[in-house]
């Protein structure tokens, strides 16, 4: 295929454009008026975070395939020098705006407050002499500027580190030569925002770039600073073992994780003031190119705008919205009693995540559990769960724990977790060369008056009680032996790694079943459409990138199947297109919550197929890796998954249509009624909460009649 274009003769968007647009959503969020001002300043920094993984994994893969030989290069279906050339553009463009919210945007709202960011020109005598202290007392000790001397001077600089690039000339010569020196910004060891002595109401910061700006004059008393420029440096950050086959994978691990912050140059972003000759010499010293290069603004490493002061200003934040109890499973004597009455869903963070650290904690206590198993993909620091699990081992039962140390940027973590467990005297599994375990799953054996029986937990995201307080996901409690056993199955595999004597017939399994069953599902609603029956799909994904996947749905859409599409991150989807795509609508809500679930609906002529899964349509998920999507089978549950959808669809407030040619425009309001659903949701399920309670209280007075 000619590569004179890197969209694939217009059937597929590239997976890394298409993410840019998504992470063009989250600066939407920034600028967005109705957003309160605080959260504004922390989609900033998610804007920045985000941009900063792309850089260190995906730019960082692209800048090596350049590296490739020509025969490799051939069997790309795109030229990389093309895709990085256009990321290249897209962030500089989007850098202009991000500095243009910053400045003419955020700042003066925040003025409006009387949060005032200051510069060193407006301290006052009083700040001047406080900014002076400050420096002495903590600032001295992390700061040493380093002379540039050409390339006989080449300093290492950290990944993801603030450095100032000072441009001077000696006091002592008549020359005018140009001296370069570099002095690094200790924001990994120091506030980013101090916050300045000021009066009345006024709240005053100056930001510790500013400060190191103050004191350079004095680390470098034999020159006359003429200018400082603010760099930052981004590191190839990707551990190239997922085609290892052979060897110790753990070791490969930790060694190669040693290695992630020295990795080769992946981005420099610079000061757009610093004059052309300054950026060449840097360019020379610090062996980057052209393709290398990001201008933004005076500040970098705007991801510290997570720690942005708030003064307690609550009033500048979103409304609060409580996690909810989920009546059920609330205050039970055993959790196991109520789930194997019914299926029960949460949805994550409307409701509290406490039923699935009480799953644990109850198994660990319950002296009828004799098993639990988990698949650890990406853990909180300090896991209530895992503390379950430590004194499920203690109390004498077999814990086993499969862990996935390829989570990237949490293999560290993983890695620690998974020596605290085996010293508790857990059976820990780790990952397998060159396939990740992406399945959420948990099972509990116990043994009951009719013989053993399995409880098993399903989810759309990790077992992580931070996150469960911002990504939206459900998890499924279940004791339905159609599901539990095969759960049982997955487990044996991740054990044993033996294939499964049977076939799943409930759960669909990456490396078994998943892209089969999804492709027959789709070519049913084809064969429904074709015979003038009704025939629909609806996906919500995170991402969609297989082009396989795609093609089906291309496929499915021409013969008639109406598709619904939610795709938060990456659509590669070209949606709406008259003569081509016309039957697929493609949206996308970012909001204050992360939408982080994967819902598949098939209408499978009226018998809907309703599917979560920890699985996106990505090449990656469905080719590589061991991902779970389970049915819900419950006609209750079902229906709420399907009222959730509903809300999501009637979105006129975050939700972005993904149309061809109207990437992230917000989709109009054609009604009178305003629909955040994120917030509709919330009050969907509070509702749903009371008819709980209600529910609960009858049963309770019918018991003590």
């Amino acid at each position: 295929m000619a590569k004179e274009s890197f969209y694939k003769e217009g059937r597929y968007i590239h997976r890394d454009i298409s993410w840019l647009s998504f992470n063009y959503r989250v600066l939407q969020e920034a600028k967005d008026k109705n957003v309160p001002l605080l959260e504004r300043v922390k989609f900033l920094a998610i804007y920045s975070s985000n941009l900063d993984e792309f850089f260190r994994v995906r730019v960082a893969n692209h800048r090596n395939l350049l590296k490739v030989g020509k025969k490799t290069k051939k069997q790309l279906d795109y030229d990389p020098k093309q895709v990085l050339l256009r990321i290249q553009k897209i962030v500089s463009q989007q850098a202009m705006e991000f500095e243009d919210i910053f400045q003419n945007q955020i700042i003066p709202d925040l003025n409006k407050h009387d949060i005032h960011l200051l510069r060193r020109e407006s301290l006052t005598e009083e700040q001047q002499e406080f900014v002076n202290t400050y420096s002495e007392e903590y600032l001295m000790p992390y700061v040493q500027p380093v002379l540039l001397v050409g390339k006989k001077v080449r300093p290492f600089l950290n990944n993801r580190a603030l450095y100032l690039a000072i441009l001077m000339k000696d006091k002592e010569s008549a020359s005018e030569e140009h001296h370069y020196a570099i002095i690094k910004i200790p924001s990994h060891n120091l506030p980013r925002f101090i916050e300045l002595p000021s009066k009345g109401n006024r709240h005053e910061i100056i930001m510790l770039d500013d400060i190191v700006r103050q004191c350079v004059r004095s680390l470098l008393p034999g020159y006359e600073i003429l200018s400082s420029y603010s760099i930052k440096l981004t590191r190839d950050a990707e551990l190239y073992i997922d085609d290892e086959y052979q060897g110790d994978l753990i070791h490969k691990i930790r060694k190669s994780l040693l290695k992630r912050d020295v990795g080769p140059a992946s981005r420099l972003v610079y000061d757009k003031t610093m004059p052309e000759t300054f950026l060449h010499y840097l360019m020379d010293v610090l062996e980057v190119g052209k393709l290398d290069l990001i201008p933004e603004g005076r500040y970098h490493n705007n991801s510290d705008f997570f720690k942005f002061p708030d003064f307690g200003m609550d009033h500048l934040k979103d409304i609060p919205l409580p996690p909810l109890d989920y009546p059920p499973l609330h205050n039970t004597h055993s959790i196991f009693d109520p789930i194997k009455e019914k299926d029960h869903l949460i949805y994550l963070p409307y409701h509290k995540y406490e039923p699935v650290v009480e799953f644990f904690e109850h198994a660990a206590n319950d002296p009828t559990v004799t098993h639990i198993k988990i698949i650890q993909y990406r853990v909180a620091p300090n896991s209530r769960i895992m503390q379950a699990l430590m004194n499920a081992v203690r109390s004498g039962k077999q814990v086993y724990a499969f862990i996935e140390v390829k989570a990237r940027f949490d293999e560290e973590a993983n890695l620690r977790w998974g020596e605290q467990l085996e010293r508790a005297g857990i059976v820990v599994r780790y990952s397998f060369p060159g396939l990740k375990v992406h399945s959420k799953l948990a099972l509990v054996r116990r043994v009951e008056e009719s013989g053993p029986q399995l409880y098993a937990y399903l989810s759309t995201g990790n077992f992580h009680e931070v996150t469960a307080r911002t990504y939206s996901d459900h998890g499924l409690f279940t004791f339905d032996k159609r599901i539990t056993t095969e759960v049982a199955r997955i487990f044996s595999f991740l054990e044993t790694v033996k294939l499964p004597n049977e076939e799943f017939k409930h759960l669909l399994v990456g490396q078994f079943n998943l892209r089969k069953k999804l492709i027959e599902m789709i070519d049913f609603e084809i064969a429904q459409a074709q015979a003038g029956n009704t025939a629909r799909i609806h996906l919500k994904v995170n991402s969609l990138q297989d082009e396989d996947m795609i093609d089906k749905l291309y496929e499915a859409g021409q013969a008639g199947v109406e598709i619904i599409l939610n795709v938060r991150g990456i659509c590669s989807l070209v949606a709406g297109k008259k003569g081509f795509s016309e039957n697929i609508k493609a949206f996308s809500i970012v909001d204050r919550f992360l939408e982080h679930s994967r819902i598949f609906i098939f209408h499978h002529k009226g018998k809907e197929k309703v599917y979560l899964s920890s699985a996106d349509w990505m090449e990656r998920n469905l080719s590589f890796r061991i991902e779970t999507a389970f049915p819900v089978y419950d006609k209750n549950l079902i229906a709420e998954i399907k009222e959730e959808l509903s809300i999501q669809l009637s979105d006129n407030v975050k939700s972005r249509s993904l149309k061809y040619n109207q990437v992230n425009k917000y989709n109009e309001n054609t009604s009178n009624l305003v629909i955040r659903s994120q917030h509709e949701i919330y009050s969907f399920l509070r509702r749903k909460q009371t008819e709980l309670l209600l529910q609960q209280a009858d049963t309770e007075e019918n018991v003590a009649e």
